[in-house]
């Protein structure tokens, strides 16, 4: 009887887990980013080509000398970072980890494409964005450098595309990687963004340019780009 009732109860407690997991995983993801964000604007663009439903929660990198730097958002994420992501119960940081989570358990319409040789492009192109660009010239590294921030960020945003460029000629077609828009066009557009911002010459790059042209008049990429976002500054806004 004992052994009964306590298989009983395991089996409630079980039910009652099983039940709270569902209930986390139907909520809808929450973003905690900041609308000029090059690595908060890639898990926007895959969420918007995923047609996944999200919260945005702000975290402004530079009111009240920087909200990622708070106990409560160390909390969330201990590298004191945008973005981070609550979905299906957990807590995801760095942005291609995100992307690939969404890929993985939201795998229409994909973002990786089916051939092993592209794959293996696409995370080449990414990894040059993501390791080799972005974190050289993000708002902690150029807080660091002070006046010479705008001449080190053209300065590492022009080495890098300089190894990108002859790397897309040999891949693009409509987009980085033939046809199909992927994680590598995920990674480009935010990075271009960032080197309008700091008046690269782009006209250097002509298939970098030419592949940001078309991906930015593509809704996910239109409707997630910095202007149009709830924190977006009134005088920043499109």
């Amino acid at each position: 009887m004992i052994v009964c009732i306590l298989r009983l109860e395991y089996l409630t407690f079980l039910q009652i887990l099983n039940l709270v997991c569902s209930l986390d995983e139907s909520k809808s993801p929450v973003l905690y980013g900041y609308f000029r964000s090059s690595c908060s604007w890639r898990v926007r663009i895959a969420f918007a080509l995923k047609g996944i439903e999200y919260e945005q929660k702000s975290v402004n990198l530079i009111k009240d000398g920087g909200q990622q730097l708070t106990d409560q958002f160390k909390a969330i994420n201990p590298m004191q970072q945008v973005p981070a992501v609550t979905i299906d119960g957990i807590t995801l940081s760095q942005s291609l980890a995100i992307i690939q989570y969404i890929e993985e358990t939201r795998p229409e319409p994909r973002l990786l494409p089916a051939d092993p040789k592209q794959r293996g492009q696409v995370r080449i192109i990414c990894d040059i964005i993501a390791s080799g660009i972005q974190p050289l010239q993000n708002l902690y590294v150029l807080q660091k450098i002070g006046a010479d921030k705008v001449q080190w960020a053209q300065h590492f945003i022009n080495r890098g595309f300089e190894a990108l460029e002859p790397i897309l000629k040999q891949t693009a077609g409509k987009y980085c990687i033939g046809d199909e828009i992927s994680m590598a066009d995920i990674c480009l557009v935010p990075q271009v963004y960032n080197a309008e911002r700091f008046k690269v010459d782009m006209s250097q790059f002509p298939t970098i340019r030419r592949l940001n042209q078309t991906l930015i008049e593509i809704d996910a990429f239109k409707a997630t780009h910095p202007s149009c976002q709830p924190d977006t500054p009134d005088d920043l806004q499109a």
